[in-house]
Protein backbone atom coordinates (compact mmCIF):
# COMPACT_ATOMS: atom_id res chain seq x y z
CA UNK A 1 0.00 0.00 0.00
CA UNK A 2 2.73 2.63 1.14
CA UNK A 3 4.55 1.61 -2.33
CA UNK A 4 1.17 2.20 -4.23
CA UNK A 5 1.04 6.33 -2.94
CA UNK A 6 4.39 6.83 -2.92
CA UNK A 7 4.22 5.60 -7.33
CA UNK A 8 0.63 7.71 -7.09
CA UNK A 9 2.57 10.83 -5.67
CA UNK A 10 5.60 10.84 -7.74
CA UNK A 11 3.48 10.58 -10.48
CA UNK A 12 1.83 14.15 -9.61
CA UNK A 13 5.10 14.90 -9.24
CA UNK A 14 6.62 13.89 -12.80
CA UNK A 15 2.80 15.28 -14.45
CA UNK A 16 4.16 18.55 -13.18
CA UNK A 17 7.40 18.77 -14.30
CA UNK A 18 7.31 16.99 -17.86
CA UNK A 19 7.02 18.66 -21.01
CA UNK A 20 8.01 21.36 -22.77
CA UNK A 21 7.56 24.77 -21.87
CA UNK A 22 4.58 26.39 -24.63
CA UNK A 23 4.75 29.39 -22.54
CA UNK A 24 3.98 32.55 -25.01
CA UNK A 25 3.91 36.71 -25.24
CA UNK A 26 0.95 38.32 -27.62
CA UNK A 27 2.33 41.28 -29.23
CA UNK A 28 -0.72 43.40 -30.49
CA UNK A 29 -0.26 43.40 -34.44
CA UNK A 30 -2.68 44.92 -37.07
CA UNK A 31 -6.48 44.84 -36.25
CA UNK A 32 -6.44 41.42 -38.06
CA UNK A 33 -3.61 39.95 -36.87
CA UNK A 34 -1.33 39.42 -33.48
CA UNK A 35 2.55 37.65 -33.63
CA UNK A 36 3.11 35.06 -30.63
CA UNK A 37 6.43 35.28 -29.77
CA UNK A 38 8.20 33.75 -27.06
CA UNK A 39 9.34 34.15 -23.28
CA UNK A 40 12.24 35.51 -23.26
CA UNK A 41 14.54 33.03 -21.18
CA UNK A 42 15.32 35.35 -18.32
CA UNK A 43 11.44 35.36 -18.10
CA UNK A 44 11.09 32.12 -17.55
CA UNK A 45 10.95 30.26 -13.74
CA UNK A 46 14.10 28.41 -13.17
CA UNK A 47 13.78 24.83 -12.34
CA UNK A 48 15.92 21.58 -12.42
CA UNK A 49 14.51 18.29 -12.46
CA UNK A 50 16.00 15.97 -10.71
CA UNK A 51 16.50 12.38 -11.77
CA UNK A 52 14.05 9.64 -10.36
CA UNK A 53 15.94 8.46 -7.77
CA UNK A 54 16.25 11.74 -6.00
CA UNK A 55 12.62 12.03 -6.48
CA UNK A 56 11.54 9.15 -4.95
CA UNK A 57 13.69 10.24 -1.82
CA UNK A 58 12.22 13.54 -1.54
CA UNK A 59 8.89 11.95 -1.95
CA UNK A 60 9.28 9.59 1.00
CA UNK A 61 10.92 12.15 3.16
CA UNK A 62 7.76 14.16 2.27
CA UNK A 63 5.11 11.86 3.31
CA UNK A 64 7.17 10.24 6.42
CA UNK A 65 6.08 11.18 9.94
CA UNK A 66 8.53 13.05 11.85
CA UNK A 67 9.09 14.47 15.16
CA UNK A 68 6.10 17.49 14.85
CA UNK A 69 4.17 14.88 13.99
CA UNK A 70 4.99 12.85 17.13
CA UNK A 71 4.91 15.88 18.91
CA UNK A 72 1.11 16.09 17.71
CA UNK A 73 0.65 12.43 18.63
CA UNK A 74 1.53 12.58 22.39
CA UNK A 75 -1.65 15.05 22.68
CA UNK A 76 -3.52 11.64 22.08
CA UNK A 77 -6.54 11.49 24.57
CA UNK A 78 -10.01 13.19 25.89
CA UNK A 79 -9.05 16.84 27.48
CA UNK A 80 -10.87 19.51 29.18
CA UNK A 81 -11.43 23.19 27.55
CA UNK A 82 -12.02 25.96 29.84
CA UNK A 83 -13.02 28.64 26.93
CA UNK A 84 -12.96 32.46 27.73
CA UNK A 85 -14.35 34.44 24.80
CA UNK A 86 -14.82 38.15 24.11
CA UNK A 87 -16.86 39.32 21.90
CA UNK A 88 -15.90 43.16 22.20
CA UNK A 89 -13.02 44.50 24.02
CA UNK A 90 -15.12 46.65 26.53
CA UNK A 91 -17.94 43.93 26.41
CA UNK A 92 -17.69 41.05 29.41
CA UNK A 93 -16.58 37.52 28.54
CA UNK A 94 -18.44 34.28 27.88
CA UNK A 95 -17.05 31.24 30.41
CA UNK A 96 -17.95 27.87 29.54
CA UNK A 97 -16.43 24.54 29.67
CA UNK A 98 -15.46 22.13 26.34
CA UNK A 99 -14.42 18.61 25.59
CA UNK A 100 -11.80 17.85 23.73
CA UNK A 101 -10.21 14.53 22.12
CA UNK A 102 -7.43 14.48 19.96
CA UNK A 103 -6.84 11.69 17.49
CA UNK A 104 -4.05 10.96 15.13
CA UNK A 105 -4.68 9.27 11.47
CA UNK A 106 -3.27 8.30 8.55
CA UNK A 107 -0.63 6.61 9.67
CA UNK A 108 0.27 9.41 12.49
CA UNK A 109 0.30 11.78 9.73
CA UNK A 110 -2.76 14.07 10.73
CA UNK A 111 -4.30 15.06 14.10
CA UNK A 112 -7.88 15.29 13.92
CA UNK A 113 -9.83 17.44 17.02
CA UNK A 114 -13.18 17.11 18.11
CA UNK A 115 -14.85 19.65 20.50
CA UNK A 116 -18.48 19.53 22.13
CA UNK A 117 -20.21 21.71 24.28
CA UNK A 118 -22.51 24.69 24.74
CA UNK A 119 -21.09 27.95 24.47
CA UNK A 120 -23.30 31.24 25.06
CA UNK A 121 -25.94 29.25 25.67
CA UNK A 122 -26.06 27.19 22.07
CA UNK A 123 -24.83 23.53 21.89
CA UNK A 124 -21.53 23.91 19.79
CA UNK A 125 -19.29 21.16 18.83
CA UNK A 126 -16.13 22.16 15.90
CA UNK A 127 -13.34 19.97 13.81
CA UNK A 128 -10.07 20.61 13.22
CA UNK A 129 -7.39 18.95 11.42
CA UNK A 130 -4.36 19.68 11.99
CA UNK A 131 -0.85 18.57 10.04
CA UNK A 132 3.15 19.32 9.85
CA UNK A 133 3.96 19.87 6.28
CA UNK A 134 7.57 18.71 5.61
CA UNK A 135 7.54 20.50 2.44
CA UNK A 136 6.87 23.64 4.20
CA UNK A 137 8.03 23.19 7.41
CA UNK A 138 5.21 24.74 8.74
CA UNK A 139 2.22 23.39 10.74
CA UNK A 140 -1.43 23.42 8.95
CA UNK A 141 -4.09 23.52 10.51
CA UNK A 142 -8.49 23.73 9.42
CA UNK A 143 -11.08 24.49 11.49
CA UNK A 144 -15.18 24.24 11.35
CA UNK A 145 -17.94 24.34 13.47
CA UNK A 146 -21.61 24.47 13.70
CA UNK A 147 -21.74 28.56 14.46
CA UNK A 148 -21.07 29.06 10.64
CA UNK A 149 -20.63 27.43 7.13
CA UNK A 150 -17.17 28.34 6.57
CA UNK A 151 -13.74 26.54 7.04
CA UNK A 152 -10.82 28.29 8.46
CA UNK A 153 -7.39 27.96 6.80
CA UNK A 154 -4.14 28.65 8.72
CA UNK A 155 -0.43 27.82 9.11
CA UNK A 156 1.99 28.15 11.94
CA UNK A 157 5.46 27.53 12.79
CA UNK A 158 7.09 26.10 15.76
CA UNK A 159 9.27 28.16 18.20
CA UNK A 160 11.57 25.74 20.15
CA UNK A 161 12.54 28.27 22.68
CA UNK A 162 8.53 28.79 23.90
CA UNK A 163 7.16 25.60 23.15
CA UNK A 164 4.61 27.40 21.21
CA UNK A 165 3.05 27.14 17.89
CA UNK A 166 1.73 30.74 15.98
CA UNK A 167 -0.83 30.35 13.66
CA UNK A 168 -1.91 33.12 10.81
CA UNK A 169 -4.89 32.53 9.00
CA UNK A 170 -7.88 34.18 7.74
CA UNK A 171 -11.97 33.51 8.68
CA UNK A 172 -15.02 35.03 7.02
CA UNK A 173 -16.09 38.17 9.04
CA UNK A 174 -19.94 37.00 9.43
CA UNK A 175 -21.40 39.73 11.20
CA UNK A 176 -20.51 42.05 8.33
CA UNK A 177 -22.95 40.19 6.25
CA UNK A 178 -20.66 40.68 2.94
CA UNK A 179 -18.63 37.84 2.98
CA UNK A 180 -15.02 39.94 3.74
CA UNK A 181 -12.66 38.32 5.64
CA UNK A 182 -10.59 39.22 8.73
CA UNK A 183 -6.92 37.91 9.50
CA UNK A 184 -6.50 36.00 12.65
CA UNK A 185 -3.68 34.70 14.84
CA UNK A 186 -4.02 31.96 17.15
CA UNK A 187 -1.09 31.03 19.42
CA UNK A 188 -0.93 27.66 21.43
CA UNK A 189 1.31 26.87 23.98
CA UNK A 190 2.55 23.54 25.15
CA UNK A 191 2.79 24.21 28.77
CA UNK A 192 3.55 20.55 29.87
CA UNK A 193 2.39 17.27 28.55
CA UNK A 194 -0.92 17.82 30.55
CA UNK A 195 -1.40 21.52 29.91
CA UNK A 196 -2.08 23.41 26.85
CA UNK A 197 -2.98 27.19 26.66
CA UNK A 198 -4.82 28.43 23.34
CA UNK A 199 -5.07 32.28 22.58
CA UNK A 200 -7.02 34.05 19.33
CA UNK A 201 -6.79 37.35 17.96
CA UNK A 202 -8.34 38.97 15.47
CA UNK A 203 -6.92 41.71 13.31
CA UNK A 204 -8.29 44.40 11.82
CA UNK A 205 -7.40 45.89 8.27
CA UNK A 206 -5.07 48.39 10.05
CA UNK A 207 -3.06 45.14 11.70
CA UNK A 208 -4.59 45.56 15.38
CA UNK A 209 -4.34 42.82 17.14
CA UNK A 210 -7.59 42.05 19.46
CA UNK A 211 -7.69 39.59 22.34
CA UNK A 212 -10.91 37.38 21.39
CA UNK A 213 -10.89 33.87 22.61
CA UNK A 214 -8.50 32.25 25.26
CA UNK A 215 -8.49 28.83 25.73
CA UNK A 216 -7.00 26.17 28.74
CA UNK A 217 -6.25 22.47 28.00
CA UNK A 218 -5.99 20.02 30.98
CA UNK A 219 -5.31 16.49 29.97
CA UNK A 220 -8.23 13.54 31.66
Amino acid sequence: MKKTFLLLGMACALMSSCGGDTSTTVTPGTKDTAVVAPVAAEEKKASVKPDSATMEKNWREYMTPGSMHQMLASQDGNWTAESTMWMSPDAPPSVTTLSANFKMILGGRYQVQTCKGTMMGMPFEGISTTGYDNGKKKFINTWVDNSGTGMMYSEGTWDEATKTITYMGKCVAAGMGDGSETGVKQILKMVDDTHHEFTMYMIDEDGKETKSMEIKYTKK
